[in-house]
């Protein structure tokens, strides 16, 4: 097995202080959350920024290039910045598409790509083709290592379509998401047949919702994959434990993969498994 890449999904856009005090809201916070998160493992952090008076999700580039700069004066960890379309309608056109890509000004080295439209708590996620073909070949131009997010079996399908058109450079990276509702549920059988119908050169990684995230990541870490922990997924360490940092849960992915014979990847390892030949 390849050694196990830890990402860490610093704050997303759903967890509020209200639900666990510990949310990190403003560009500072993120960032800190994310080199402490590097300090304890993970050599991937997954970024959305909030406005930092109210904790909403934004879509600023301006708060997007705070954190992005602060993160990367302190470490190398590999940057994966969210390109998600949460209640965003009309995404075939042009003007919005790019609106939606505007992260990739930055150069991260990856960033999420939402291909399939599906429910999402009380709204919606619009990934039309026109947009997975758009978004693709922009990442692909800039590039940008696509992490394609995988909340069903047919989103693996549209997957094939880009990576058959040349859209998606080889080897492809998945994030299989499960435990969303709407989406597959978080069962060790859908787990292992999500990584089935994976193309053979794919690399992968999981992620799973709630009181899903350990058990699915421990399934992960057995059958060869790689790991999502983080608040954005996930606010407790433990039953009724609320986790005090992202690094707490860090920790926690280290220990199970210590437990099971799994080496963790640095960052300079990551970027070789996943085949991204740039400097930070």
């Amino acid at each position: 097995m390849d050694k196990m890449i830890i990402s860490v999904a610093v704050t997303g856009s759903f967890p509020t202080r209200a639900m666990n005090p510990n949310i990190p809201y403003t560009p500072k916070e993120i960032a800190d959350s994310a080199v402490e998160s590097w300090k304890a493992g993970a050599a991937i952090a997954h970024i959305h920024v909030r406005d930092p008076k109210t904790g909403k999700p934004s879509k600023d580039l301006n708060l997007f290039r705070e954190v992005y700069d602060r993160i990367r004066s302190q470490c190398d960890i590999l940057i994966n910045l969210t390109t998600s379309g949460y209640s965003i309608t009309g995404m075939d056109d042009e003007a919005l598409m790019k609106k939606r890509l505007e992260p990739l000004q930055l150069k991260p080295e990856l960033c999420s790509f939402d291909i399939g439209t599906m429910n999402f708590g009380h709204g919606f996620v619009c990934n039309t083709l026109d947009w997975d073909e758009f978004a693709a070949k922009e990442m692909f131009e800039k590039r940008v290592k696509p992490e394609i997010e995988i909340f069903d079996t047919g989103h693996v399908e549209i997957a094939k379509h880009l990576i058959g058109k040349g859209l998606i450079q080889a080897p492809p990276f998945y994030q299989l998401c499960l435990g969303v509702m709407s989406g597959i549920a978080a069962t060790p059988k859908n787990l292992l047949h999500l990584k089935e119908i994976l193309p053979s050169n794919a690399s992968w990684s999981v992620l799973a919702i709630g009181k899903h995230q350990f058990p699915m990541i421990t399934m992960g870490i057995i059958a060869g994959g790689h790991v999502r922990v983080g608040f954005e997924d996930n606010i407790y360490l433990s039953k009724g434990v609320l986790a005090k940092s992202n690094a707490e849960l860090v920790e926690k992915a280290v220990n199970l993969a210590n437990l099971l014979n799994r080496d963790v990847a640095n960052c300079e390892e990551a970027r070789q498994i996943l085949h991204i030949n740039r400097a930070p």
